[in-house]
């Protein structure tokens, strides 16, 4: 017998024992190249440029959702004793779920339009690191993993549930993780209240007893907070644009006359050619020093742009969602006009992001209550979380802080006409 433990900022030690046969694989699958690299990625992308704690990896994040899975289902198998035949599927597929990031985790889809749920199962069915091990634990599981990740395995709903829902294993720990790395305070929750309330409902589902209702609209309203004051806080959207408009003039640049390596050459110029080896060999690291190559740049709105997202020179923003769509387009054309007589590129200087939250989707994982006669869905006894599921928007102008005087002056004039 061996063990091996992972001091875990959140959970404290995580144990694993090799004479559990189902935790032996998982140390086997950490050790993998695929899961090691996940220590390269940040797991909030460019936040720490807002939340300069915000520096926990994707690695340190699925090792927490792996532990919360573990105790999920031991409160479960109190209920179901059979879920126990679906152990393997459930640790491996909370460990290995964000395999199929990109480089700085949700910004990459924006930058390359990475699918990162493709990715993973993927990387899973195809990586020798991978598919050998789950293959020779159980033939067939590496296609089944994939499969539950990618939201195609129907099963056993309360494991899909753990895996994917509006109360899964990964919301749990990214709001508990990301809270504490920030140093907000929104992301608490109690934990192991939530996980005591889980139960099964008659139709095989994951459901929660009433006695949990507190716990869960708490945890809810937490994520809604966590969305607006984190997630989609106002410089974490100006950077994400910033490093969009990077690798959009990037490719525009013929081969040859910008400097990228034959990674990176692929992911810009060539994405339909990367393979597995292409894929795993981009992260933080390696995107990071390209930004740092292109801050010499030729290309003067590139170089700029580069220099400007290393340096924390970031652009400025303000929200317009209260405009029509008229007046927002009005906005723009303001600040680009206002930007272009002051020798700024008015293609990269000036933009408008828009976000939408959904607090709580009662058709996508939604949660229900059961009390051992009633099965109802969550926004029927919860008026808290009925009040969460109308979406609200976002809508951000962003431009450079140099002409914030003039800006909002003309923006006044023109808008209230």
């Amino acid at each position: 017998m061996s063990t091996r433990t992972y001091f875990d900022p959140l959970h404290k030690g995580i144990t694993l024992n090799t004479n559990e046969p189902e935790e032996a694989l998982v140390m086997e699958l950490i050790d993998s190249v695929p899961f090691q690299r996940l220590r390269r990625i940040r797991q909030l992308g460019p936040a720490s440029l807002t939340f300069h704690g915000a520096e926990s990896s994707r690695f340190t994040h699925s090792l927490g959702v792996f532990e919360i899975s573990r105790r999920a289902l031991k409160r479960l198998l109190l209920l179901e004793p059979e879920l126990n035949s679906f152990k393997c599927l459930l640790y491996v597929s909370a460990l290995l779920h964000d395999l199929g990031h990109g480089p700085l985790s949700h910004t990459s889809e924006g930058i390359f339009g990475v699918k990162h749920e493709h990715w993973t199962a993927k990387l899973i069915k195809e990586h020798p690191s991978l598919k050998n091990p789950l293959e020779s634990f159980k033939k067939g599981s590496s296609e089944q993993i994939a499969n539950l990740i990618n939201g195609s395995y129907s099963e056993n709903r309360a494991i899909k549930a753990l895996v994917s829902s509006q109360l899964d294993c990964d919301r749990l720990d990214y709001l508990l993780r990301d809270s504490h790395s920030t140093g907000t305070r929104y992301g608490l929750l109690d934990l192991d209240r939530i996980l005591s309330a889980l139960t099964i409902a008659p139709d095989g589902d994951l459901a929660i007893q009433p006695k949990g209702l507190l716990s869960v609209e708490h945890y809810l309203v937490t994520r809604n907070l966590m969305y607006k004051s984190v997630y989609n806080h106002r410089l974490n959207e100006v950077s994400n644009w910033m490093l969009e408009q990077i690798f959009r003039i990037a490719r525009t640049i013929q081969p040859g006359q910008l400097w990228a390596d034959q990674y990176m050459a692929k992911w810009l110029w060539e994405p339909d050619k990367i393979d597995l080896e292409t894929f795993l060999s981009n992260d933080d690291i390696l995107t990071g020093y390209h930004l740092f190559r292109w801050k010499d740049s030729k290309n003067k709105m590139l170089a700029e742009l580069c220099r400007r997202y290393l340096n924390r020179d970031l652009y400025k923003a303000i929200e317009i969602d209260h405009l029509s769509n008229e007046n927002q387009l009005t906005a723009l054309a303001i600040a680009r006009k206002i930007s272009k007589n002051i020798g700024l590129d008015p293609e990269i200087s000036c933009g408008i992001r828009k976000q939408k939250l959904h607090g709580y989707h009662p058709y996508k994982g939604g949660l229900r209550v059961w009390d051992g006669k009633n099965l109802q869905a969550l926004e029927q006894v919860s008026y808290l979380v009925k009040s969460l599921i109308q979406p609200t928007n976002s809508t951000l102008l962003i431009y450079e802080k140099g002409i914030h005087a003039k800006l909002q002056k003309q923006m006044q004039i023109s808008c209230n006409k």
